[in-house]
């Protein structure tokens, strides 16, 4: 297994543990987000365990700094296997009418935008090389399909990745490049803190909800990069056995 990869908002949570995990598998990696140090932390850990990592701030909000990214990575390695589409933000949970002009198209820029300039220099890279083809592997999430309250910004632009990952999955079909999905419920990250506390429901409440290690969407992660190009899995949904999902809407 292994090959080469970018894991994009790798400084922390779902990132993180994705970009540790890959790297255990031998997988060498470009770990890109906005903030350095956090990155460093990262790829220091990776060396560490005897992996091999290297860090490229970037705002995948930006098209010319994600074609730097590609680029750099190509330099470096030759080529590209691996595109982990992760960066994502929350926006403040308030109802439609209440959310800002700046949250929603920063919500869009990042969550959407920056997945499809990613997936744009990753297929333009891996479509180009020899031997071509290569994976792409969007984190999804499952209020795409079963939103929280107050939450139109994540919602809307996790939804729209499912449509990302359907079309690129289909597009990159005569080049080799297989494209699939996970969607993750309530691993345990900064995002996600807050919990064990309490989310809201769909009924208005706030209850306590279970998490689970981040480790596990980390490994089932390195499961999907590893199949070979003739096998993809299209969509994946890992979260906490117990959290509430089915309904939730």
């Amino acid at each position: 297994m292994g090959g080469i990869g970018i894991v994009t908002g790798a400084g922390s949570g779902v990132g993180r543990a994705v970009a540790l995990a890959l790297a255990a598998a031998g997988w060498r990696l470009a770990l890109t987000g906005r903030r350095l140090e956090p990155l460093e932390a990262v790829a220091r850990a990776i060396g560490e365990a005897g992996g091999e990592a290297f860090c490229v701030p970037a705002d995948v909000g930006e098209a010319a700094a994600v074609d730097k990214l590609v680029a750099e990575v190509v330099e470096r390695y030759g080529r590209l296997d691996l595109l982990f589409n992760n960066a994502g933000i929350f926006t403040p949970a308030v109802p439609v009418d209440e959310i800002t002009d700046a949250d929603w198209l920063s919500s869009v820029n990042t969550n959407l935008t920056g997945a499809f300039y990613c997936t744009r220099a990753a297929f333009r890279q891996m479509r180009a090389q020899s031997p071509r083809g290569g994976r792409i592997i969007n984190n999804g999430s499952v209020s795409a399909s079963t939103p929280r309250p107050n939450s139109a910004p994540y919602t809307a632009t996790k939804h729209a990745i499912t449509g990302l990952t359907r079309a690129t999955s289909l597009d990159g079909r005569p080049f080799d490049i297989a494209c699939g999905q996970i969607d993750i419920g309530n691993a345990e990250t900064d995002m996600t803190l807050t919990f064990k506390d309490g989310a809201r429901q769909a009924d208005g409440s706030m209850k306590p909800e279970p998490v689970m290690d981040a480790r596990h969407a980390a490994n089932a992660v390195v499961y999907m990069a590893g199949l070979p190009l003739e096998a993809n899995v299209l969509f994946m949904t890992v979260m906490a056995t117990t959290m509430p999902y089915v309904g939730r809407g």
